[in-house]
């Protein structure tokens, strides 16, 4: 049977070869997930924009009726849409982001903006009236340090744009709109809310939604933020001290201890052994909606109240853009089939707003960080490959563009191969599930490296150097 995968594999690798060219390609025995990553392609290259519109380079990323991008949105599909080749896209867009920051907003971007180049209208109508997610700064920031890691461009982390968004977000954001961690349960439920107040306009209402659930009356904090707030510290952490600035590192990562210690102290609710998701004005918690973006935001560390939470959101009915997150989530976390099945959920032409971008772009990123497990670190110059398919099930990714290189790579039960194909060399941690005494090197045998993961899941790996126009074969022993 696993000759026959490989058959199909170089038969495709062939077809691939003389067919397509810098664009990648996703060949696999599991034919259903090869289908559904193609389904889920042809949907993200068909709302990538137009370069020549005045906002320059972009993608959809929100309702596609307003050609425009939003915070969240975008966010949420930037790696998928680099695995597309979308970097300018990319750039241009979170530029725009990080630039439109400003006081008179009370330090919030805009949080759509449209192929025009303007706030989408939608949302603004003036910088004292317009609808925002608090989360929105705090899910930026994240997302530009995992640019950083999947390119290598260090705009994202040096330029002065995001240098000055990422201070701001973490200082007189943080102050303006009363987000301290001891400030959280008390708060004001809108502290920056135009004057006078009308609470049938929802751009008066919606103008500092402190969560990413929105339909939830009276809601004073979401857990959702206090985890996106604790992300955020922690990625400028991670940028300030690659820039060299140690000291500042630490105190944001004691800030951000503190922030995941309120989520373990006043969020768990131990009777029902789940995560309460929201906290109203009127001084109790509740439940629903948002507890996917803990997972999202890395920011469970017990390994029991993160399995409670991914079982219930297995077992509940949530929207299209949350169950679009779920994929990666699981593969992460030891879900293989189910992550599996919620690819093919989402790409299935039944499913109802399957089209939603954000939905496409996310298919698109599971495949490639999920299934085969491609983890780039651009600090390190290292990509890391982690294959999570089934038993017997050879998979293929091939002109990938990643931390400035363009890579192949195929999967099989105990074999990895690792083609570099650009001009730059890499590091290569070639990892795999389970305990091994040894791996073969291109037929050399070495001592296996073992690491365990934050689940307690142990894998066997080798690092290996890897030059322009090498490939190299690594099997497990």
């Amino acid at each position: 049977m696993k000759k026959i995968g490989i058959a199909i594999i170089n038969c495709f690798s062939l077809f691939y070869a003389s067919g397509q060219s810098s664009m990648v390609t996703f060949a696999s025995s599991d034919t259903a997930m090869q289908s559904a990553f193609y389904r889920a392609k042809e949907i993200a290259l068909r709302y990538k924009g137009n370069p020549t519109d005045p906002v320059g380079p972009w993608y959809e990323a929100a309702l596609p009726s307003r050609y425009a991008f939003c915070m969240r949105d975008v966010s949420h599909q930037c790696i998928g849409a680099e695995i597309l080749g979308m970097s300018k896209e990319n750039k241009n867009m979170f530029t725009l982001f990080a630039e439109n920051i400003s006081e008179s907003k009370d330090w919030c971007s805009y949080w759509e903006i449209n192929k025009y180049g303007k706030p989408a209208p939608e949302d603004y109508r003036n910088d004292r009236e317009f609808w925002y997610n608090l989360n929105a700064n705090f899910d930026v920031m994240f997302a530009c340090w995992r640019l950083y890691l999947w390119t290598g461009d260090s705009t994202y982390i040096k330029s002065p744009a995001f240098e000055r968004f990422f201070e701001i977000s973490v200082t007189g954001y943080i102050d303006r709109w009363i987000l301290h961690e001891d400030s959280l349960l008390t708060r004001p439920r809108l502290p920056n809310s135009p004057v006078p107040f009308n609470d049938r306009d929802n751009f008066h209402r919606s103008r500092g939604l402190a969560s990413y659930s929105e339909d939830v009356p009276d809601l004073k904090i979401g857990v959702d933020l206090v985890a996106a707030i604790y992300r955020a510290l922690l990625s400028y952490a991670s940028v300030l001290e690659l820039n060299g600035n140690i000291t500042k590192a630490a105190f944001c990562e004691k800030k951000a201890e503190r922030y995941w210690q309120k989520i373990e102290q006043d969020w768990w609710d131990g009777s029902a052994a789940l995560y309460q998701t929201y906290y109203s004005s009127n001084g109790t918690f509740g439940k629903g909606g948002s507890s996917g973006f803990l997972l999202w935001f890395d920011a469970l560390k017990d390994t029991m109240r993160k399995r409670k939470t991914i079982e219930q959101l297995i077992a509940e009915k949530t929207n299209i853009e949350s169950e679009s997150y779920l994929p990666l989530i699981l593969y992460q976390n030891g879900y293989r089939d189910k992550a599996r099945d919620y690819i093919l959920h989402l790409t299935n032409t039944a499913t109802p707003r399957r089209e939603y971008p954000e939905v496409s772009y996310a298919v698109v990123e599971a495949v490639v960080k999920g299934l085969m497990g491609i983890e780039p670190d651009a600090s390190k110059q290292r990509i890391s490959t982690l294959y999570r398919g089934k038993k017997g099930v050879v998979s293929e990714l091939d002109n990938l563009n990643v931390l400035k290189t363009e890579i192949n790579v195929k999967h099989e039960d105990d074999q990895t191969v690792f083609f570099n194909k650009g001009n730059n060399h890499v590091y290569w941690r070639a990892m795999f599930a389970g305990r091994y005494k040894k791996v073969m090197v291109d037929g050399v045998t070495r001592k296996a490296g073992l690491m365990q993961d934050a689940n307690g899941n142990v894998s066997s790996f080798a690092d290996i150097t890897v030059n322009p126009g090498k490939m190299i074969t690594v099997r497990c022993r």
